[in-house]
Protein backbone atom coordinates (compact mmCIF):
# COMPACT_ATOMS: atom_id res chain seq x y z
CA UNK A 1 0.00 0.00 0.00
CA UNK A 2 1.54 3.40 -1.17
CA UNK A 3 1.83 6.04 1.01
CA UNK A 4 -0.90 9.06 -0.27
CA UNK A 5 0.69 12.78 -1.21
CA UNK A 6 1.27 14.77 1.69
CA UNK A 7 -1.36 18.16 1.61
CA UNK A 8 0.30 21.02 0.26
CA UNK A 9 0.58 23.64 2.78
CA UNK A 10 -0.96 27.12 1.65
CA UNK A 11 0.72 30.26 2.46
CA UNK A 12 -0.55 32.85 4.85
CA UNK A 13 -2.76 35.43 2.86
CA UNK A 14 -2.80 39.34 3.28
CA UNK A 15 -6.08 40.91 2.20
CA UNK A 16 -5.48 44.42 0.74
CA UNK A 17 -8.46 46.29 0.40
CA UNK A 18 -8.24 49.36 -1.97
CA UNK A 19 -4.66 48.47 -3.39
CA UNK A 20 -4.36 51.73 -5.45
CA UNK A 21 -1.11 52.72 -7.25
CA UNK A 22 0.04 54.13 -4.20
CA UNK A 23 0.17 52.90 -0.25
CA UNK A 24 -2.13 50.33 -1.21
CA UNK A 25 0.15 48.70 -4.09
CA UNK A 26 3.24 48.79 -1.61
CA UNK A 27 1.84 47.77 1.55
CA UNK A 28 0.89 44.16 -1.33
CA UNK A 29 4.25 44.14 -2.59
CA UNK A 30 5.47 44.33 1.25
CA UNK A 31 3.68 41.34 1.79
CA UNK A 32 4.50 39.90 -1.12
CA UNK A 33 8.23 39.84 -0.31
CA UNK A 34 7.23 38.01 3.09
CA UNK A 35 5.89 34.77 1.59
CA UNK A 36 2.47 36.19 2.03
CA UNK A 37 -0.34 35.46 -0.95
CA UNK A 38 -1.28 38.61 -1.63
CA UNK A 39 -5.23 39.65 -2.53
CA UNK A 40 -5.60 42.90 -3.60
CA UNK A 41 -8.52 44.49 -4.67
CA UNK A 42 -10.36 47.76 -5.98
CA UNK A 43 -13.37 48.16 -7.98
CA UNK A 44 -12.37 47.94 -11.33
CA UNK A 45 -9.85 44.35 -11.27
CA UNK A 46 -8.41 45.62 -14.36
CA UNK A 47 -6.08 48.27 -12.89
CA UNK A 48 -4.55 45.81 -10.76
CA UNK A 49 -2.96 44.33 -13.85
CA UNK A 50 0.79 46.22 -13.66
CA UNK A 51 0.69 45.42 -9.81
CA UNK A 52 0.33 41.65 -10.10
CA UNK A 53 2.68 41.40 -13.02
CA UNK A 54 5.35 43.35 -10.73
CA UNK A 55 4.24 41.03 -7.66
CA UNK A 56 4.69 37.68 -10.07
CA UNK A 57 8.01 38.69 -11.71
CA UNK A 58 9.33 39.43 -8.34
CA UNK A 59 8.55 35.58 -7.32
CA UNK A 60 6.05 36.51 -4.99
CA UNK A 61 1.94 35.68 -5.40
CA UNK A 62 -0.57 37.70 -5.80
CA UNK A 63 -4.50 37.32 -6.76
CA UNK A 64 -6.52 40.61 -8.12
CA UNK A 65 -10.28 40.98 -7.43
CA UNK A 66 -12.82 43.11 -8.65
CA UNK A 67 -15.02 44.01 -5.46
CA UNK A 68 -17.37 46.93 -4.37
CA UNK A 69 -15.88 47.24 -0.63
CA UNK A 70 -19.31 49.43 -0.09
CA UNK A 71 -21.33 46.53 -1.06
CA UNK A 72 -22.13 44.02 2.29
CA UNK A 73 -22.75 40.44 -0.19
CA UNK A 74 -19.71 41.83 -2.31
CA UNK A 75 -17.62 41.63 0.85
CA UNK A 76 -18.75 38.53 2.27
CA UNK A 77 -18.40 36.47 -0.79
CA UNK A 78 -14.83 38.17 -1.08
CA UNK A 79 -13.89 36.79 1.85
CA UNK A 80 -14.86 33.41 1.46
CA UNK A 81 -13.68 32.94 -1.72
CA UNK A 82 -10.56 33.83 -0.54
CA UNK A 83 -10.71 31.19 2.57
CA UNK A 84 -11.93 28.46 0.59
CA UNK A 85 -9.45 28.84 -2.86
CA UNK A 86 -6.23 30.62 -1.55
CA UNK A 87 -5.58 30.44 2.35
CA UNK A 88 -6.78 31.48 5.92
CA UNK A 89 -6.49 35.47 5.74
CA UNK A 90 -3.75 36.46 8.25
CA UNK A 91 -3.83 39.94 7.56
CA UNK A 92 -6.47 42.28 6.49
CA UNK A 93 -5.42 46.23 5.80
CA UNK A 94 -8.28 48.52 4.54
CA UNK A 95 -6.85 51.72 2.61
CA UNK A 96 -9.48 52.85 0.76
CA UNK A 97 -8.91 56.78 0.06
CA UNK A 98 -12.66 59.21 0.32
CA UNK A 99 -10.67 62.18 0.28
CA UNK A 100 -12.44 65.35 -1.49
CA UNK A 101 -12.71 69.06 -0.87
CA UNK A 102 -16.51 70.63 -0.61
CA UNK A 103 -17.17 73.68 1.18
CA UNK A 104 -20.08 72.55 3.85
CA UNK A 105 -22.81 74.70 1.32
CA UNK A 106 -21.97 72.62 -1.04
CA UNK A 107 -21.44 69.16 0.27
CA UNK A 108 -24.76 67.20 -1.12
CA UNK A 109 -26.36 64.39 0.83
CA UNK A 110 -24.82 62.10 -1.76
CA UNK A 111 -21.17 63.30 -1.37
CA UNK A 112 -21.18 62.81 2.01
CA UNK A 113 -22.98 59.36 1.80
CA UNK A 114 -20.75 58.44 -0.58
CA UNK A 115 -17.65 59.39 1.01
CA UNK A 116 -18.98 58.14 4.47
CA UNK A 117 -19.59 54.76 2.25
CA UNK A 118 -16.24 54.24 1.29
CA UNK A 119 -14.12 55.56 4.15
CA UNK A 120 -15.84 54.38 7.25
CA UNK A 121 -18.91 51.53 6.28
CA UNK A 122 -16.39 50.07 3.90
CA UNK A 123 -13.84 49.84 6.99
CA UNK A 124 -16.45 48.59 8.92
CA UNK A 125 -17.71 45.32 6.98
CA UNK A 126 -13.85 44.47 6.19
CA UNK A 127 -13.05 44.64 9.68
CA UNK A 128 -16.15 42.45 10.57
CA UNK A 129 -15.97 39.78 8.24
CA UNK A 130 -11.52 39.85 9.04
CA UNK A 131 -13.36 39.43 12.86
CA UNK A 132 -15.05 36.11 12.16
CA UNK A 133 -12.85 34.30 10.49
CA UNK A 134 -9.95 35.11 12.45
CA UNK A 135 -11.44 35.12 16.65
CA UNK A 136 -11.89 31.11 16.03
CA UNK A 137 -8.27 30.73 15.25
CA UNK A 138 -7.12 33.43 18.00
CA UNK A 139 -4.95 35.49 15.81
CA UNK A 140 -4.50 37.95 13.09
CA UNK A 141 -3.66 41.34 12.25
CA UNK A 142 -6.81 44.26 11.03
CA UNK A 143 -4.93 47.53 10.24
CA UNK A 144 -7.11 50.53 8.67
CA UNK A 145 -5.20 53.82 6.95
CA UNK A 146 -6.05 56.78 8.83
CA UNK A 147 -5.52 60.31 7.99
CA UNK A 148 -4.95 63.88 9.48
CA UNK A 149 -8.78 63.99 9.00
CA UNK A 150 -9.09 61.54 11.13
CA UNK A 151 -8.54 63.41 14.52
CA UNK A 152 -9.00 67.20 13.03
CA UNK A 153 -11.73 68.50 10.51
CA UNK A 154 -10.35 70.98 8.61
CA UNK A 155 -12.41 73.39 6.38
CA UNK A 156 -13.53 72.08 3.11
CA UNK A 157 -13.34 69.00 4.16
CA UNK A 158 -16.49 67.56 6.70
CA UNK A 159 -17.53 65.05 4.76
CA UNK A 160 -13.81 63.22 4.49
CA UNK A 161 -13.09 64.28 7.94
CA UNK A 162 -16.71 62.24 9.04
CA UNK A 163 -16.08 59.42 7.13
CA UNK A 164 -11.95 59.17 9.09
CA UNK A 165 -13.30 59.99 12.71
CA UNK A 166 -15.54 57.21 12.27
CA UNK A 167 -13.03 54.90 10.87
CA UNK A 168 -10.84 55.87 13.71
CA UNK A 169 -13.71 54.78 16.48
CA UNK A 170 -14.60 51.75 14.70
CA UNK A 171 -10.60 50.92 15.17
CA UNK A 172 -10.58 51.79 18.69
CA UNK A 173 -13.56 49.85 19.36
CA UNK A 174 -12.63 46.69 17.15
CA UNK A 175 -8.97 46.56 19.23
CA UNK A 176 -10.69 46.14 22.87
CA UNK A 177 -13.11 43.91 21.97
CA UNK A 178 -10.48 41.88 19.46
CA UNK A 179 -7.42 41.99 21.36
CA UNK A 180 -8.16 39.74 24.29
CA UNK A 181 -8.75 37.37 21.62
CA UNK A 182 -5.18 36.79 20.21
CA UNK A 183 -6.90 39.73 17.26
CA UNK A 184 -4.45 42.72 16.69
CA UNK A 185 -6.33 45.75 15.37
CA UNK A 186 -4.18 48.63 14.64
CA UNK A 187 -5.30 52.40 13.49
CA UNK A 188 -2.63 54.10 10.88
CA UNK A 189 -2.72 58.07 11.13
CA UNK A 190 -0.61 59.49 7.81
CA UNK A 191 -0.33 62.62 8.29
CA UNK A 192 1.50 64.42 5.65
CA UNK A 193 1.59 64.51 1.97
CA UNK A 194 2.13 60.81 -0.09
CA UNK A 195 4.87 60.30 -3.09
CA UNK A 196 2.29 59.85 -5.88
CA UNK A 197 1.34 61.12 -9.31
CA UNK A 198 -1.72 63.34 -7.45
CA UNK A 199 0.41 65.31 -5.12
CA UNK A 200 3.16 65.77 -8.12
CA UNK A 201 0.65 66.86 -10.71
CA UNK A 202 -1.20 68.99 -8.01
CA UNK A 203 0.94 70.29 -5.50
CA UNK A 204 4.02 70.51 -6.99
CA UNK A 205 5.65 73.01 -3.97
CA UNK A 206 4.72 70.07 -1.43
CA UNK A 207 6.27 67.44 -4.20
CA UNK A 208 9.80 69.46 -4.06
CA UNK A 209 10.25 68.29 -0.86
CA UNK A 210 10.50 64.61 -1.61
CA UNK A 211 14.42 65.35 -2.11
CA UNK A 212 14.54 66.44 1.53
CA UNK A 213 12.44 63.75 2.92
CA UNK A 214 9.47 66.00 3.51
CA UNK A 215 6.22 63.47 2.08
CA UNK A 216 6.15 60.28 2.49
CA UNK A 217 7.25 57.36 0.74
CA UNK A 218 4.66 54.46 0.05
CA UNK A 219 7.30 51.89 0.40
CA UNK A 220 8.68 52.86 4.11
CA UNK A 221 4.83 53.72 4.79
CA UNK A 222 4.33 49.92 3.72
CA UNK A 223 7.40 49.26 6.38
CA UNK A 224 5.90 50.07 9.05
CA UNK A 225 2.52 47.86 8.64
CA UNK A 226 4.85 44.90 8.19
CA UNK A 227 6.29 45.50 11.52
CA UNK A 228 2.64 46.11 13.17
CA UNK A 229 1.74 43.01 11.88
CA UNK A 230 5.05 41.43 13.29
CA UNK A 231 4.77 42.89 16.41
CA UNK A 232 4.55 40.09 19.66
CA UNK A 233 1.33 40.74 21.32
CA UNK A 234 3.12 41.77 24.71
CA UNK A 235 3.53 45.13 22.94
CA UNK A 236 1.12 46.26 20.55
CA UNK A 237 0.49 49.57 18.79
CA UNK A 238 -3.08 50.43 18.59
CA UNK A 239 -2.03 53.60 16.53
CA UNK A 240 0.81 55.00 14.49
CA UNK A 241 1.06 57.88 13.50
CA UNK A 242 3.59 58.84 10.66
CA UNK A 243 4.46 61.86 9.28
CA UNK A 244 7.57 63.80 7.29
CA UNK A 245 10.13 65.34 10.03
CA UNK A 246 9.22 68.63 8.84
CA UNK A 247 5.21 68.67 9.47
CA UNK A 248 3.95 70.57 11.64
CA UNK A 249 1.77 68.57 14.11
Amino acid sequence: MTNSPAKKSRPPVALVIGAGDATGGAIARRFAREGYAVCVTRRDKDKLKDLVSEIDSAGGIAHAFGSDARKEDETIALFDTIEKEIGEIDVAAFNIGANVRFAIAETTARVYTKVWEMGAFAGFLMGREAAKRMTPRGRGTIIFTGATASVRGSAGFAAFSGAKHALRALAQSMARELGPQGIHVAHVLIDGAIDTAFIRETFPEAYAKKAEGGILAPDHIADMYWMLHRQPRDAWTHELDLRPWIEKW
